[in-house]
């Protein structure tokens, strides 16, 4: 029986596509900067979010701590969601190793912040108060259930930015689904940001890896901090000609996740007992009636005992199971999880 894994897009693997590239990868140091399919793949990764420049990092979260690090000071305050993933799910590492201060704003149901929770969390020029440097955005966002931002939005906070003073970083782990979603060129949802970080693997395929974009002058202070993060790799080629054949051939085909999501919350919907939240690109988010037989705990237990299907209840919010579709999950793989779920509920 194949293993269908909705449990996030992180558990793709490679394809083989990207196998052979990393089989015949072509490495050097990318320390001394002599590593050209790494090279390659961040000229590549700059050109297509409309930068001058990029650097290669381990993760997406990685890549959010070196623009924070490389755009602050210690004692400097940010902008942030209070439920976006920089916030909520990297440990506090603004904080731990950046003395950086999180000034949190409410994220909307759509995933963004308004421009007037913005305006109200810069501190005063007061000798009291730690100065606002940053402001940051999450495209899509996680917590708001895949919701995407659009370029005209990416465009008001850039423009509120400019108009304060402040530095503007996206955290677009999945902004080639957001792009994906309305149909628009990535550069238009980059444009106006300082910096971008954005993932090769979840939708993207690769098996590993993130790319940060920004100006060469941004770039070069990011790689100190990738440094002192212990980030620098040595012959990472192997690892960037997955992440290369992720950037090239995967970005046009995420619309196919959205479709395959859309028809999973469809079929879910039309099931006693299932109760859909929300349907966004690439995630799922439902819950069970009252009048349902069995808990969470044990349908989750049963789809991956008798069907080889992997769930998993939300952390962020009590009751609710998400689920996300990816590169290996087909419509004959949609069918079996409405099938199972139907069976286990009847």
């Amino acid at each position: 029986m194949k293993t269908i894994d909705l449990r996030s897009d992180t558990v793709t693997h490679p394809t083989p596509a990207m196998r052979e590239a990393m089989a015949n990868a072509a490495v050097g140091d990318d320390v001394y900067h002599d590593d050209p399919t790494v090279n390659q793949l961040e000229a590549d990764a700059a050109e297509l979010l409309g930068k001058e420049a990029a650097v290669f990092v381990a993760s997406g979260t990685q890549g959010n701590l070196c623009a924070l690090l490389a755009h602050c000071n210690r004692g400097d305050s940010i902008i942030i969601g209070d439920s976006s993933h920089i916030f909520s799910y990297e440990q506090g590492g603004m904080a731990q190793l950046g003395g950086i201060l999180p000034h949190t704003a409410p994220v909307q149901p759509d995933g963004s912040l308004r421009i007037c929770d913005l305006e109200s969390a810069i501190n005063p020029d007061d000798e009291h108060k730690p100065a606002t440097r940053l402001v940051a955005l999450e495209n899509t966002h996680n917590a708001a259930g895949g919701m995407p931002l659009s370029a005209e939005y990416t465009a008001e906070v850039a423009e509120f930015a400019r108009r304060n003073r402040l530095i503007f970083h996206i955290d677009g782990a999945r902004i080639f689904n957001a792009a994906a979603a309305y149909g628009v060129d990535v550069k238009d949802l980059a444009a106006g940001a300082d910096s971008v970080t954005f993932c090769l693997s979840k939708g993207l395929c690769a098996p590993a890896g993130s790319i940060l974009v920004g100006s060469q002058d941004f770039i070069r202070r990011a790689r100190r901090a990738r440094k002192v993060l212990g980030g620098s790799m040595r012959q990472v080629g192997v690892l960037a000609a997955a992440g290369s054949v992720a950037l090239h051939t995967m970005r046009d085909r995420l619309g196919e996740d959205h479709d395959n999501a859309q028809l999973l919350a469809e079929g879910l919907s039309e099931l006693p007992g299932v109760r859909i939240k929300s349907q966004n690109t690439n995630f799922v988010f439902f819950s069970l009636a009252d009048e349902v037989d069995i808990s969470l705990d044990a349908l989750l237990e049963a789809l991956r005992r008798d069907y080889d299907i992997f769930m998993s209840i939300y952390s962020g919010e009590r009751g609710l199971i998400r689920l996300r579709t990816h590169y290996w999950i087909n419509r004959q793989a949609i069918d079996k999880v409405v099938a199972a779920v139907s069976s286990l509920l009847s």
